[in-house]
């Protein structure tokens, strides 16, 4: 097995190019995963593994090696120093554990859904990696049917994003795509649209989910662009009591996903 010990490794440094760089994470197609449970729920999500990178002490050999079980390929296995290690973890809690994982393509057009009459969250033009993170933990709670992501701002293989996402990245239906390719996947699906929006007259609790629908929503600071609102079916508004109009995005995603599994009778605890 490789070891490494020292922080100038042509490995370490790639880790570091990788963990800071958009551009790179793109030209290769891999990124760096941190954590045992997003280990786990990358392998789950059928994510091919190029290599595993341990601190020895923190988690053992055997555990690392049972995960890469299924794979016909195994991804390289390296144990660390101590000393590197601390250098390319951001956490203190992830259990010794980082990985070289290879992306997927996000593609409308790889976009399946089990389903004729799903449930859809779409952000425009998200910002922040901790809100595209949020999202993806709430479409994970929720168990959305897909989540997609339009005009990003951001690669959805951030560290950032994965970190706040708690490795749901890996266990939701994700595609990515412009606002006018979106809207035209939604209506040749037969979709409904629903935007969420400040200036709509109708509350969220008036409308009926129960048919195939998308959920849109907006960046806190500017809303959703015209082009989603001209081609609404129904522009949603959660009526706020306070001084401030407009609330985090992943909270008012939350509040508006949840109130649609009430409708459609889909809220129950997992055993």
């Amino acid at each position: 097995m490789k070891e490494i010990q020292s922080l100038q490794n042509p490995l370490v440094k790639k880790i570091g190019v990788l963990q800071n760089k958009s551009r790179e994470r793109k030209k290769t197609g891999l990124f760096v995963l941190e954590g045992l449970r997003e280990l786990q729920l990358a392998v789950k999500g059928n994510y091919f593994l190029d290599t595993i990178l341990f601190q020895d002490g923190m988690v053992s050999e055997d555990k690392i090696r049972k995960l890469t079980e299924a794979f016909e390929t195994p991804p390289q296995i390296v144990r660390l120093s101590k000393e590197v290690y601390g250098k390319l973890a951001y956490r203190k809690t992830t259990e010794g554990v980082l990985a070289l994982v290879h992306d997927k393509s996000h593609s409308l057009e790889t976009l399946s859904l089990a389903t004729r009459n799903p449930l859809i969250l779409i952000a425009e033009a998200p910002e922040k990696p901790g809100n595209i993170g949020a999202l993806l933990r709430t479409a994970d709670a929720a168990g959305l049917d897909a989540i997609l992501i339009a005009n990003p701002k951001t690669d959805l293989y951030n560290p950032n994003t994965i970190r706040s996402s708690v490795g749901c990245i890996f266990t939701n239906n994700i595609a990515v795509g412009s606002t006018s390719e979106i809207i035209s996947f939604l209506k040749r699906a037969d979709i409904t649209c629903y935007c969420a929006d400040l200036a709509a007259s109708t509350t969220y609790t008036e409308v009926d989910f129960n048919a195939a629908s998308a959920i849109v929503v907006g960046t806190e600071a500017t809303g959703l662009s015209r082009e989603w609102l001209d081609n609404s079916d129904q522009n949603i508004i959660i009526p706020m009591a306070g001084e401030i109009d407009s609330m985090n995005v992943s909270v008012s995603a939350a509040i508006l996903i949840f109130e649609a599994k009430r409708q459609r009778g889909e809220l129950r605890v997992r055993r």
